[in-house]
């Protein structure tokens, strides 16, 4: 009886248009033939085989590159595209932290809260009559 693998995952699986490649691979690989080949028959004869043979390659392995690599479900030019915008422009933090070790380290004994409050607190402290240190029994 014939086994068939069934991905766990159903939505990593692509459409196969042609020889078990996708759409975007086809593309790719067209664009790196229509490049590379052209370079390299006309580099041949100044450049001799082995130049022009690396230079082919270095020319045709961006496209492979845009091709074949694929992380979290998303295409290298969006992951660099994602990683540029994020160097380049940072956008602001919507929400920032008080660093605990920081304000521990200048000596601060009140946790989360500023002066301000710390300060209201303790005047409020001392009015109320639980606050009042009296007779222990």
């Amino acid at each position: 009886m014939p086994y068939v693998q069934i991905p766990k995952d159903l939505g990593r699986v692509r459409t196969k248009v042609a020889l078990n490649l996708t759409k975007r691979q086809l593309i790719c690989f067209g664009c790196a033939a229509a490049i590379g080949i052209p370079v390299y028959l006309l580099t041949r004869a100044p450049l001799g085989t082995e130049a022009a043979v690396l230079l082919m390659i270095g020319l045709m392995l961006p496209f492979f590159f845009l091709a074949m690599y694929e992380k979290d479900g998303q295409p290298a030019e969006k992951v660099l595209r994602n990683m540029l915008r994020a160097r380049l422009w940072p956008g602001k933090r919507p929400y920032k932290t008080d660093n605990l070790y920081a304000y521990l380290q200048k000596g601060g004994h009140d946790i989360g809260q500023n002066k301000a409050t710390a300060k209201a607190g303790k005047a409020s402290a001392k009015q109320h009559p639980a606050g009042k240190k009296g007779p222990r029994r």
